[in-house]
C-alpha cells in the first residue's frame, strides 16, 4: 500500500508493455524526471526494482551481523557505542528499504521469507566472517565507502522512493565512513602488532571488496538495461574504477599494502588494471556456499522465528475495553 494506492504484482492491463507507453516512460526518464509508484511503468522494470531494492534491503541486515558480533568485545566503551550505533543505523537503512520496495507491490513479509528461505540474494561480502577488530575497521571504512559510491551514484536514478530511500542512507553512511576511517588510522599509527593486524585484515577482504560492485560488465545479464531506464547510473567497472580512484591512495598513505600485485593505473587512459579476483569465487559466495552463507541465514532465521509472537500480537484487532463512569 502507498498512500491510497495498492500495487499488486502480477500481469494486470496496465502492467503490459503498450508500445505507447514505454515510449512515454522511456521519454520521462530521458528528461530526468522521477518515478512514482502510481505511474505506469514496463513489468521488467518493477521486476529490476524489486529484485535489486529487496537484494539492498538483504544487505543492509545482513551487514550488521559481522561487524555486532564485537560489540562486546570492542575496544573501550567509546568504540563500542560507536558500533552499537552504527549496527543499529544499518537495520533502519534495511527498514527504509524493504519500504521502498514494497511500493511495488512485494510485502516485506515475503522478501524475508525469501531471504531465511535462500532464494532471495544479498551482498557476498557479508559472507565472510569478522576475525579481528581490525576487520570491523575495514568493513566500515571500505565496505562502506564501495556502498557509499554505489548509493550515491544510485540516488540519482529514476525511481523515486528509492532514490529518497538512498538520500537518508547516504547520509548516515558518511558519518560510518569516517568512524571506519577513524579505527583504521588509529591500528595503522599504532604498534607494530596494530598494523600487522590491520594488513592482515586488509589481505582478508581485498577479494571481496573486488566482489562487491558485482561481475565484469561483460559478464552482467542486468547492466545495459537497468542502466538505460536509470535504475543503476554506473556500471559495475565504472563504480570499481572509482573506489581505485579514491581510496588506493588513501591505502597506500597509511603505508599499507594492497593485496594485489598486478593493481596499477595506466598513466594515459587513466584506468586502473587489476588481478583477477576469482569470479567463480564470487558465484560460489552468492549461491549459498561462503564460508558464513549458512550462519548468516540461520540467525535471520531464528530472529525471525523469536519476534513472531509480536508480530502476531501487533496484528492483532484491538479490543476496546468499556470502563463503566463514575457515578
Amino acid at each position: 500500500m502507498y498512500g491510497n494506492i495498492t500495487i499488486v504484482e502480477g500481469p494486470t492491463e496496465e502492467h503490459h508493455d503498450d508500445p505507447e507507453k514505454l515510449a512515454a516512460f522511456e521519454a520521462k526518464i530521458d528528461r530526468g524526471e522521477k518515478i512514482e509508484p502510481h505511474d505506469w511503468m514496463p513489468r521488467e522494470y518493477r521486476r529490476q526494482l524489486i529484485r535489486m531494492i529487496e537484494q539492498h534491503a538483504h544487505s543492509e541486515i545482513i551487514g550488521a551481523l559481522p561487524e555486532g558480533t564485537w560489540i562486546t568485545r570492542a575496544p573501550g566503551f567509546k568504540r563500542k557505542m560507536a558500533l552499537m550505533a552504527k549496527v543499529q543505523d544499518e537495520v533502519g537503512h534495511a527498514q527504509l528499504l524493504y519500504s521502498a520496495a514494497e511500493t511495488l507491490g512485494k510485502p516485506r513479509e515475503k522478501m524475508i521469507e525469501d531471504l531465511i528461505s535462500g532464494k532471495s540474494k544479498y551482498s557476498n561480502v557479508f559472507n565472510y566472517p569478522a576475525e579481528t577488530w581490525a576487520d570491523t575497521a575495514v568493513i566500515a571504512w571500505l565496505i562502506d565507502a564501495a556502498a557509499i559510491i554505489n548509493q550515491v551514484t544510485n540516488s540519482k536514478g529514476s525511481y523515486a522512493p528509492y532514490c529518497r530511500a538512498l538520500e537518508r542512507i547516504c547520509q548516515e553512511e558518511s558519518f560510518h565512513l569516517k568512524y571506519g576511517y577513524d579505527n583504521v588510522v588509529t591500528l595503522a599509527t599504532g604498534t607494530p602488532a596494530q598494523r600487522e593486524s590491520l594488513q592482515a585484515a586488509l589481505n582478508r577482504w581485498w577479494k571481496p571488496i573486488m566482489h562487491f560492485f558485482g561481475p565484469p560488465d561483460k559478464e552482467s545479464v542486468h547492466t545495459e538495461k537497468l542502466v538505460r531506464w536509470k535504475v543503476k547510473m554506473a556500471t559495475n567497472d565504472d563504480m570499481r574504477q572509482q573506489f581505485f580512484n579514491q581510496y588506493v591512495p588513501k591505502i597506500w598513505e597509511l603505508g599499507l599494502t594492497v593485496p594485489d600485485p598486478e593493481l596499477r593505473k595506466d598513466p594515459v587512459t587513466g584506468k586502473w588494471s587489476y588481478g583477477d579476483p576469482d569470479w567463480d569465487e564470487f558465484k560460489r559466495v552468492i549461491n549459498g556456499d561462503g564460508p558464513c552463507n549458512a550462519e548468516r541465514l540461520a540467525v535471520r532465521r531464528t530472529a525471525e522465528e523469536m519476534g513472531r509472537w509480536v508480530r502476531q500480537a501487533l496484528a492483532r484487532p484491538q479490543v476496546e475495553h468499556y470502563v463503566a463512569p463514575l457515578v
